[in-house]
């Protein structure tokens, strides 16, 4: 479901409450470690974090890198978090965390679904979070955009 809210706040206040409470919740806690330099926004029809295009401007759709998102959508609510997209490592350790502490992921490539606050264990999200950077973030998007223009120069080549 993407909204059309232009601020975090009209966002937020077009929720059900329970879900207003869930997204606020996290939302601050987001934004008590958010690494420098990434900012909230609305985008994408979600309260997005990301790298301003005035920092990094060479991006693949010139839209600014996403960093991680807030989502509440028709069947469940989402962190979408980018920070462990494409980077095996850091999922497997989020998935070792959970099923140590016995919780349930409901994870895509992406983005984590919950249907109430009680069923995220936000700890470690928040870990990955924190453990990020600016300068690091960038780099591995620049070194993934020159990853897949190899591969599709080689499909060419073919």
């Amino acid at each position: 479901m993407k909204s059309s809210a232009k601020t975090v706040d009209e966002y937020l206040a077009s929720l059900p409450v329970d879900r207003r409470d869930a997204l606020k919740n996290i939302r601050q806690a987001i934004l008590n470690i958010l690494p420098k330099g990434i900012v909230e926004t609305m985008n994408w029809g979600m309260i997005s974090y990301e790298v301003p295009l005035k920092v990094f401007p060479n991006t693949h759709n010139q839209q600014p890198l996403m960093f991680v998102a807030l989502a509440s959508q028709k069947n469940h609510m989402a962190i979408y978090q980018m920070i462990t997209y494409g980077e095996q490592s850091k999922e497997d350790w989020l998935r070792n965390k959970y099923e140590i502490a016995g919780k349930k992921l409901d994870m895509g490539k992406g983005c984590i679904r919950f249907k109430k606050l009680s069923d995220l264990w936000l700890d470690p999200i928040l870990e990955l979070i924190s453990k990020s950077n600016l300068e690091g973030y960038i780099k591995r998007y620049e070194h993934a955009q020159a990853d897949r223009k190899r591969a599709n120069s080689r499909r060419k080549s073919s």
